[in-house]
């Protein structure tokens, strides 16, 4: 079986990228669909070959949410079913895996009654049914797949890959009953139809966000906590209006003390920080685009009940001008946040994180945003940014230190 497979990957794996790629992935999944009672052992080898790719992507940077937001970009769903079986049989030499990574089940192991990988001769015929899908039109997906996997460029790690955990320090998460607090908050502010009762919840979970920001700062300027080195995170940036989403991004990131470097073509920005300003990021930036889009989808009904057609120029308008909005009324209030005794602490805190920064990418460059040319696209976007509840409202009443 191993010859099959291998016979099959070197036809359509490294073909390149032109009219010749639909017949090298055509003889590569001939090969391994021809002998039905070879297909067993044929998914066995497929699996084999699938998590050394799949390890080969983890040293070169690269994480699983990162694969498969380009699997789903570049392939189809039913590759990334296929992606996380993978996934999940190379996790199965881990007794331990790193801090944000995921779980994936071995499905076809309990499914078959087989423990361990002695359930692997079922998964060919599993997946073909799971997938509804003939032998050769699974072993063409399968083959599409692991030729993205082997292509994979290197790119700037973000924390330990599995097997790498043992002995490390653990980072500084914010408190969880507090993080609960800021998720049931966050989550009510979306919900609510109410702007104000928003704005004073989402504020609420700001301040919560603060508090526990400068109070670790405070906690290892006083030596009465542990010094912790930044970390790094990724976070999807995907079409549409992926330039106003990475503004977005980039504004919530500088204000939590983070910094954060877009890759446009990969589909995310990297935040450098610490732990829980990371989850804070995560968190704020989640929930201002949840209020964006439903802004942006409230502004879009409007226009048409006026009898005005929206377009996309409108949407990519809207995105921008509420990204920028966003950016400046962050900036203000992080400025403030660093005034007064608590300055030396958080500097020292900033320093530290542009330093990281400044290691993982000694070398960035700017890009130039494409213009905004809808009007009251960009007019409803700075309004809606303007009711964004964030925190750090001037509104009187309500709770408003930002970070």
């Amino acid at each position: 079986m191993n010859d099959i497979v291998e016979r099959a990957c070197a036809a359509a794996l490294y073909a390149p990228d032109d009219a010749g790629l639909d017949t090298a992935l055509d003889t590569g999944a001939s090969l391994l669909a021809a002998d039905p009672s070879a297909w067993p052992g044929v998914g066995r080898a497929l699996l084999a070959r699938g998590e050394t790719y799949v390890r080969q992507a983890w040293e070169r940077g690269w994480q699983p949410a990162d694969v498969l937001r380009l699997v789903r970009r570049d392939l189809g769903e039913r590759h990334v079913r296929l992606t996380e079986d993978l996934f999940a049989a190379e996790g199965r030499r881990y007794a331990r895996l790193p801090e944000r990574w995921p779980v994936y089940e071995v499905w076809w192991d309990s499914a078959a009654s087989a423990p361990g990988r002695a359930g692997d001769e079922a998964y060919a015929e599993r997946a073909a049914l799971r997938a509804k899908a003939d032998r050769f039109t699974l072993a063409t997906a399968f083959l599409e797949v692991l030729r993205l996997l082997v292509r994979l460029p290197s790119i700037e790690p973000v924390g330990p890959v599995p097997g790498d955990v043992a002995g490390l320090p653990q980072a500084a998460h914010i408190e969880p009953r507090m993080l609960g607090r800021i998720r049931a908050l966050l989550a009510k502010a979306e919900a609510t139809p109410y702007p104000e009762e928003a704005e004073a919840l989402s504020a609420k979970a700001q301040e919560l966000m603060a508090r526990h920001t400068v109070d670790e700062a405070l906690l290892v300027a006083r030596g009465e906590g542990p010094a912790r080195a930044p970390g790094a995170c990724r976070i999807g940036v995907e079409p549409p209006y992926e330039e106003a989403k990475a503004v977005l991004l980039d504004a919530v990131a500088t204000a939590n003390h983070c910094r954060a470097v877009w890759n446009a073509a990969f589909e995310f920005s990297t935040v450098v920080g610490f732990e829980s300003d990371l989850e804070a990021v995560e968190l704020l930036y989640t929930s201002l685009l949840v209020q964006g889009t439903a802004a942006m989808t409230r502004a879009e009904a409007a226009q048409r009940s006026g009898g005005r057609k929206r377009t996309k120029t409108f949407r990519q308008s809207f995105f921008l001008a509420y990204a920028s909005r966003i950016g400046h009324r962050l900036a203000e209030t992080a400025e403030q946040a660093t005034a007064g005794s608590l300055l030396p602490a958080l500097v020292a805190r900033d320093v530290a994180v542009g330093s990281r920064a400044q290691e993982m990418f000694p070398r960035t460059t700017t890009t130039r945003l494409r213009g905004a040319t809808d009007h009251a696209g960009w007019t409803d976007g700075t309004a809606a940014a303007d009711a964004a509840r964030m925190g750090g409202g001037t509104r009187p009443g309500l709770p408003g230190r930002p970070r």
